[in-house]
């Protein structure tokens, strides 16, 4: 997990522009729409199973990469590609919210939750050639 954004930066200024998260959660927020433990929420963060990001000095991580009570399918297999590609915590995010017309749902975020996942997973995994 990357500590690079101060904590006097406002929430998204990171990412700002049109392809940011519509809304993010904390940590505890993640726990209770999951039905875990904190530590289970640390501990799939460390798993590259979730990602998060530091804005105003809290964990956040991107509310639609949670639904429906669960991690969206294919968002783990993206994180450990982009990760084995070379990308940090920050820049994976910026990966998933980059628009693209290509993909139906317009960046690799939305489009993860929707039938054509695999594409965005196709898309990461041909980073590390």
């Amino acid at each position: 997990m990357t500590d690079s954004v101060p904590a006097d930066q406002s929430v998204g200024s990171e990412l700002a522009g049109p392809g940011d998260p519509a809304d993010w959660l904390t940590l505890p927020d993640v726990a209770e729409r999951l039905d875990l433990s904190i530590s289970k929420v640390h501990q799939m963060i460390r798993d590259r199973e979730l990602i998060a990001v530091r804005r105003d000095g809290v964990r956040r991580i991107p509310a639609d990469l949670v639904a429906n009570k669960t991690v969206l399918k294919h968002l783990p297999g993206v994180l450990n590609l982009l990760a084995d590609a070379g990308y940090d915590d920050e820049a994976a995010l910026r990966w998933l919210y980059q628009h693209d017309d290509t993909l139906s749902g317009g960046n690799g975020a939305v489009t993860l939750g929707g039938d054509h996942a695999r594409e965005v997973k196709r898309r990461a995994q041909a980073l590390g050639f």
